[in-house]
């Protein structure tokens, strides 16, 4: 059945409701509020629409990609009108809904994230840590856009071996992953042709000290690191490229050694602002062709053993099953985002990374309370209770306080 005829079937209920709170218990309205301040993006007026309301149905868009906008909203319409404490809000025409989400703009939901979308694991959290440091990864992938003029000219589409391109616009994100609870952070977003590197210089703006971040070969530079440990303090472990030029200046008892990488040929050459940094060489398998190559910013191994340094390095692909749930489950499977101008697409991308980390912060804090691993627990399986409105999260009434049900 085409997406823009489905429904929410058996009308609204008191779950419906449920999976909305859920998304004003981990974003507040008093935080929504402060971000249509600072943003200018507030209703001037008492709007039948108001900006806050619409904050949460684009948010809502991303758990319920294949229902219709109008019964997406009329779900989103009673949560508001009950956790709210306003008057009611009526239903409007699809037209109006249109408008309210252009008044409205990405701007709001896009510093939501950047204020509110962070790490969330405790000393408590099984498997985020490793000795000292809270496991990140960084890496980059793509969304189809819908396929419209306006789309194509802001964000471009990749090109492909016969014809013009591919069959939809793509835009580029770039994201840090706490690698414990699968919480994406410092997301930046971008045009296709905007390189995950070139995004990475301002994703790695939200590394802080006291975290180990973790990325594949495709991310290492002079520069990019050097921003990553001197500006921001955080520890790294990269993989390099193997012709990465890295002479062995002393080797250490665990088996890595101590190097120096340089900005240019020229600055080696007169060993000019080098960066101390320990390599580490492995196989998978004896025998095995393809050698892999850490280098990290952590030179003492009586603080991290090569091989333990190389088995954590297995937790990067952790960010690549985030982003199957973050593409195929949440959004769905070959399912093209629905705005059609560039403005919409980045609004719905913004509620996505809302929504993917508002079920994920729900996740992380039932397996604190039960003491389980966050990985033990399905994110398929938890998205499927939103969708189905099963009642087991927290309701916020409108006098503010929260109350298990």
């Amino acid at each position: 059945m085409p997406r823009d005829e489905a429904a929410l079937p058996g009308g609204v209920r008191l779950a419906d409701l449920m999976s909305v709170t859920l998304l004003a218990s981990v974003y507040p309205l008093e935080a929504v509020n402060r971000v249509l301040d600072s943003t200018g993006r507030h209703s001037v007026r008492q709007r039948t629409l108001p900006a806050s309301l619409m904050v949460y149905y684009v948010m809502a868009l991303a758990v319920y990609m294949q229902v219709s906008y109008e019964e997406i909203f009329r779900v989103v319409v009673d949560a508001f009108n009950w956790f709210a404490n306003r008057g009611r809000v009526g239903i409007p025409a699809k037209s109006s809904i249109s408008e309210a989400r252009s008044r409205l703009g990405y701007e709001p939901l896009e510093r939501l994230a950047e204020q509110m979308v962070r790490p969330v694991a405790t000393e408590k959290t099984q498997g985020a840590f490793f000795h000292r440091w809270r496991v990140v990864s960084l890496d980059g992938s793509t969304l189809d856009v819908g396929d419209t003029a306006d789309n194509d000219a802001e964000f471009g589409r990749p090109a492909v071996s016969r014809g013009p391109g591919s069959a939809y616009p793509q835009i580029r994100f770039c994201s840090l992953l706490e690698c414990g609870t699968h919480i994406l952070f410092g997301t930046k977003v971008g045009s296709y042709a905007t390189g995950e590197a070139t995004l990475a210089r301002d994703v790695v703006a939200s590394l802080k000290s006291g975290m180990l971040c973790l990325a594949d070969r495709s991310f290492f530079s002079y520069g990019l690191w050097q921003r990553a440990t001197s500006q921001f303090g955080a520890d790294l472990l990269w993989r390099v490229k193997n012709n990465q030029v890295l002479p062995v200046q002393r080797r250490l008892q665990d088996g890595s050694y101590l190097s120096t990488v340089y900005h240019s040929p020229e600055d080696r050459r007169r060993q000019n602002e080098g960066i101390a940094v320990r390599v580490i060489e492995y196989r998978l398998e004896e025998g095995e062709d393809i050698t892999y190559r850490l280098i990290t910013s952590i030179l003492d191994p009586s603080e991290a053993a090569a091989m333990d340094l190389a088995a954590l390095y297995t937790q990067r692909w952790e960010i690549e099953i985030t982003f199957d749930e973050f593409k195929t489950h949440l959004r769905g499977r070959n399912i093209v985002m629905r705005s059609k101008t560039p403005s919409g697409v980045l609004q719905e991308f913004w509620g996505f990374i809302l929504a993917h980390n508002a079920i994920r912060t729900i996740m992380h804090d039932a397996a604190t309370r039960n003491n389980l691993d966050p990985d033990r627990i399905s994110f398929v399986h938890s998205l499927r209770i939103v969708q189905r409105r099963i009642p087991q999260f927290v309701i916020i009434p409108p006098s503010g306080e929260g109350n298990a049900v």
